[in-house]
């Protein structure tokens, strides 16, 4: 009897954990992003200036964003924005202040299927658009007038533009190792490694970045842990920095001035 019952909830389990890998392999997009779709002919009613930019790519693809604008003529240059993984440019549309406020222009973009953005989410497209973006700054800005921006999820097509196109300075806000440690955190029982469609591995980029790289991450992240984000250091160089804000959470770092004054400072230089 009792090695029957053991049988029994072996098998249950066995079941369990190959219907849980068979979801995360499926359904790993809607576990991972969560975007939220805007209409066409939804109007932007930010308090911030701004302007909003459709580039078509091609017959199903559009990548939508939206330059933030300094209402004066004194232009510092420009912040290349990738946001997290979630809703669209309308939730991180509050943070453009801390950019324009200090004399730049913000570029900021929508991932496909968020927003107003179509196209296929792919590692691949992200990447790709990033380098769009990058070439549309380009038209405008010179290499050194552009800092390379990214948040949470966005950090991986941050460092990844960085380490193929010249910029004044990269930022990171909350990064990762590479997205397979992020989610092995939560699924240590699962080789996500193998099993993720999404690497965005920030560790091998930084290998290739030649500019400054400032890193901005709190001791009590609950979504990505400082202790992934501190693999990161072995990969930085003697001018890279990274900034830890005791008691920082995933989405507070503003609230702490330590982050605001090295924020404006780096901004300033």
């Amino acid at each position: 009897m009792k090695w029957k019952r053991l049988r029994k909830w072996l098998i249950i389990l066995i079941f369990v954990y190959i219907g849980g890998g068979i979801a995360l392999y499926y359904l790993q997009d809607a576990i991972l992003f969560h975007p939220v779709r805007l209409k066409k002919g939804h109007r932007y009613s930010f308090k911030e200036p701004h302007e909003e930019i459709n580039i078509p790519i091609n017959d199903e693809e559009n990548l939508n964003l939206v330059r933030f604008i300094r209402t004066d003529t004194t232009r510092r240059g420009v912040v290349l924005y990738f946001h997290g993984n979630k809703r669209n440019i309308s939730w991180y549309s509050r943070f453009a202040s801390r950019f324009t406020n200090n004399g730049y222009e913000v570029l900021m973009i929508d991932y496909p299927g968020f927003g107003k953005s179509s196209g296929k989410f792919t590692e691949k497209l992200l990447y790709d658009w990033s380098r769009q973006l990058y070439k549309f700054a380009r038209s405008t800005y010179a290499a050194d007038s552009i800092i390379i921006y990214g948040k949470s999820m966005g950090t991986g097509l941050a460092s990844y533009l960085a380490s193929r196109e010249k910029c004044r300075r990269l930022i990171l806000e909350t990064p990762y190792y590479d997205m397979p440690s992020v989610i092995s955190h939560y699924l240590p029982i699962y080789p996500v490694g193998r099993m993720l469609h999404y690497q965005l591995p920030n560790y091998e980029y930084f290998q290739f970045v030649d500019e400054p790289i400032s890193i901005f991450h709190g001791t009590d992240d609950g979504v990505i842990t400082y202790r992934n984000a501190n693999r990161l250091k072995k990969y930085l160089k003697s001018a890279d920095e990274f900034i830890t804000i005791p008691d920082g959470k995933h989405n507070d770092l503003y609230s702490f001035p330590l982050v605001i004054q090295k924020l404006d400072s780096l901004l300033r230089k």
